[in-house]
């Protein structure tokens, strides 16, 4: 019997599998958007009405965030930070009057970070785009400007590197490449990186996070979508993508991490977009219930010694439904958290 050949896969089915996902996903975040905007409205509405509710918030978050915010981060985020807003631009351009949108991918969005007038900063409002654009040679991700924070005399905790990463890309900006190595900005902020402490900096130097790899500017990303567009309609017969990204090949020189300032940004961006926003009411009731069972714990130790029955369990629930009017405690009441120490 003769022996049969397997059928084998080409990289061109499985790149339009993947292509087909990502339209789905692309899809289901246009809905998405759509749906939760009036509601986050509403949502807008009742916050504003409770004191601290976006420090009590991010004083849960997950460990992607969490493990960033040094004491003195936390400080200023407790006593000055009074808003926190994402909008995806790229969705609300398509829906709005001009139909023809901005052009950006609608997996971009803007963080906004309002904060009250305080003695560490200048700026009452620190806004950060991401942009998720496709480079040249085929590699897709978020990229990012950095934010310089107007720091006031003496107090700047990220110690130079957002000014740095700003002056820097500044710089690149005017020479219009945004590679250029040659700048005294760039061996500047490549020696101040060096020396950086890594976990222990300060979670405002986020702002000033570029990239993953190097930043892609709008014009390269429009170029290589257009040109990957293209690609889908050629017949292959090599069974290679021109613009998939050759990783054994992919050369160092096209890695601009040497002076990136943050080593997490992308994951941090990304938590705040897609975990604490939509999920800060769920974060603002831990952070109630938390504080609840706290205080239960202390009542129980100073009463132990008078209770009757102090071998019965205990309905922690029950306690804590019993502190609070109608079953739930008073959102507008408490004083902003203290941060966690960290180990």
């Amino acid at each position: 019997m003769a022996d049969q050949e397997t059928p084998s896969a080409t990289y061109e089915e499985l790149a339009a599998i993947e292509d087909a996902f990502e339209e789905i996903d692309t899809e289901m975040i246009r809905k998405q958007y759509a749906l939760s905007t009036p509601v986050y409205t509403k949502r807008a509405a009742v916050i504003a009405k409770i004191p601290n509710f976006w420090p009590l918030v991010i004083e849960q978050a997950p460990q992607e965030i969490d493990q960033f915010i040094q004491p003195k981060d936390s400080q200023i985020l407790v006593e000055n930070l009074t808003s926190f807003e994402v909008t995806r631009p790229g969705i609300a351009a398509e829906s709005g009057p001009d139909s023809a949108g901005s052009g950006e991918n609608p997996r971009s969005f803007k963080l906004r970070f309002e904060f009250k007038a305080n003695d560490d900063f200048e700026d009452t409002v620190l806004e950060k785009s991401f942009w998720h654009r496709r480079a040249k040679d085929g590699w897709s991700g978020l990229v990012s400007e950095p934010v310089n924070i107007r720091w006031k005399t003496g107090k700047d905790l990220t110690e130079g590197l957002t000014g740095m990463a700003s002056r820097l890309f500044e710089a690149r900006r005017k020479t219009g490449d945004f590679e250029n190595r040659g700048l005294q900005e760039y061996t500047a902020l490549k020696k101040k990186v060096e020396h950086a402490n890594g976990m222990n900096t300060s979670f405002f130097t986020w702002f000033g996070w570029v990239s993953s790899r190097r930043y892609v500017s709008a014009e390269e990303s429009a170029e290589a979508e257009a040109k990957r567009a293209e690609a889908k309609g050629e017949d292959k017969s090599d069974g290679a993508d021109p613009e998939a990204p050759d990783l054994e090949n992919e050369e160092l020189a096209d890695d601009d991490q040497e002076v990136e300032v943050h080593e997490a940004g992308e994951d941090i961006a990304v938590s705040f977009a897609e975990d604490i926003w939509p999920g800060a009411i769920k974060y603002f009731t831990q952070a109630q219930e938390q504080e609840d069972m706290s205080d239960v714990d202390f009542e129980e130790m100073d009463d132990e010694e008078d209770s009757a029955d102090e071998d019965a369990p205990v309905d922690i629930r029950g306690l804590v439904g019993a502190s609070k009017p109608n079953g739930s405690r008073s959102a507008s009441g408490g004083a902003p958290p203290s941060k966690k120490r960290k180990t």
